[in-house]
């Protein structure tokens, strides 16, 4: 039994050292499955403890009796006339510890035994496999295609075998069994995990992509991206060493995978730029990244304070002539780009833009200078034809008031004398009279909106 024992402390030595588990936890996996299979020959409620001794190298288990007057419960209980054979003088109350012959377990108890510790030993393995990889979210790591599961592909990491989901591939790339993949831990994650997944799209397909890899499969799962920006973050990271010295700064990465990606950059100290030094003597820099994701054009946009700067600089390779902010609260804005510009700006697909508005996090929307123009004219159009609509204003006398900048009849009406002779061309008698007449006009369109909404409340009634 000795050298049994001996042999099993040297299997578990080993064990510990292949399957980085400590042998705390298999000592205590062993005795609970030796409890387990004792268990099934003695009863469920037998009370039964097992102790290994290392240094001894010896496996022991023993069973605790209570000694009654009469047995009622004979896996729990022992009568005093059998507590006899263990103590000297029994009496009712005391109890007898019974060591058990281990060696004496039937095969099914031996094979339940060993399935227990199997399972307990996988799932101490799981836990570990959680534990080392799970601080390793946003590293790159680098495996072999095993093999494939739908549309996603199976990694072999060594250790173990990680998810490269569809929705996390550059789709233009094509694998075989074997090939090289380099990729970014994007998540890791665990069967407790996995369920409490909500409506989160990404982690809903990271969800189905692991339940389609292996059902019997309790994990940890994890979860590779060639796709998101933090990839490309990583690869920049490699190449140029200014980003690990906190010298050159990512500031928000846009990719629409293996077509384009949008880094935006900036440095602390104003003698080093930023994209220069990301590009390399002669682009090797950026070259290599670019070759890591096949090809994926990457624009490096300069950082600014002033948002109308990073808006013009995100259009990039386009060339704006500025920005109009239409709503600063809502973040929405208009850029103007030369009329040879706009097809660039907006991109094939309208790439472009979509990147340089997630890029900066405004709604952006582009126009040529010639759809400026266009819209100007006929905006003032609309003005000068509102305003001779007025009595004591004609169509030149609309014209000059609009390039005075007055834009509505409202302005007029409330307009004093003194201030509208000020405009060449207009005396003090003409703009009495305009400023009647817009009054006029005001009134006449009011009175015509209450007529109507009466006739419109008259037919609903």
């Amino acid at each position: 039994m000795e050298g049994t024992a001996k042999d099993l402390v040297l299997a578990l030595e080993g064990l510990e050292r292949e399957k980085n588990i400590k042998r705390e936890d298999i000592l205590k996996t062993i005795e609970d499955a030796l409890v387990s299979a004792l268990r099934k020959n003695l009863g469920k409620t037998a009370q039964i403890s097992a102790k290994i001794d290392v240094e001894k190298g010896t496996i022991q288990a023993f069973q605790t009796l209570n000694v009654v007057e009469l047995v009622t419960n004979p896996e729990m209980e022992i009568d005093v006339e059998g507590a006899k054979k263990y103590l000297k003088n029994p009496k009712v109350g005391d109890v007898v510890t019974i060591t058990l012959e281990v060696e004496d377990f039937s095969r099914i108890a031996a094979q339940i035994a060993k399935q227990v510790l199997i399972q307990k030993v996988r799932g101490i393995e799981r836990d570990n496999f959680y534990k080392e990889f799970k601080p390793r979210e946003g590293e790159v790591v680098t495996g072999s295609v095993r093999r494939f599961s739908d549309r996603d592909i199976i990694v072999d990491l060594g250790k173990i075998e990680a998810i490269l989901p569809y929705c996390e591939q550059i789709k233009k790339e094509r694998y075989v069994n074997g090939s090289r993949v380099k990729a970014v831990i994007a998540k890791v994650m665990n069967q407790n995990d996995l369920a409490a997944v909500g409506d989160d799209p990404v982690l809903s397909r990271y969800k189905s992509a692991a339940y389609k890899m292996d059902k019997g499969q309790r994990g940890p799962y994890v979860f590779l991206s060639r796709a998101n920006g933090k990839f490309l973050e990583e690869l920049f990271k490699v190449e140029v060493p200014e980003i690990n010295e906190g010298i050159v700064e990512i500031k928000n990465i846009q990719r629409d995978p293996g077509f384009r990606a949008k880094v935006m950059v900036s440095s602390i100290d104003s003698k080093i730029d930023p994209i220069g030094t990301c590009v390399g003597m002669r682009g090797i820099r950026i070259r290599a990244v670019m070759n890591e994701l096949s090809g994926e054009r990457i624009d490096l946009i300069n950082y600014s304070d002033d948002i109308s700067t990073v808006i013009m600089n995100a259009l990039a390779p386009a060339k704006a002539d500025f920005v109009k902010i239409d709503s600063l609260a809502e973040k929405k804005a208009t850029v103007i780009v030369p009329d040879d510009q706009l097809a660039i700006a907006i991109g094939k697909d309208w790439q472009n833009i979509k990147l340089a508005s997630k890029l900066t996090g405004w709604n952006l929307e582009v126009k040529s200078e010639s759809q400026k123009a266009q819209e100007g004219k006929e905006a003032s159009d609309a003005v000068q034809a509102a305003l001779a609509d007025v009595e004591g204003i004609g169509p030149k006398m609309a014209e000059v008031l609009q390039k005075s900048g007055f834009t509505s009849v409202e302005q007029i009406a409330e307009m004093d004398v003194e201030h509208l002779s000020t405009v060449q061309g207009i005396g003090e008698k003409t703009a009495a009279k305009m400023i009647e007449g817009a009054k006029k006009y005001l009134a006449d369109k009011q009175a015509a909106n209450e007529q109507e909404d009466v006739n419109d409340n008259q037919e609903n009634n």
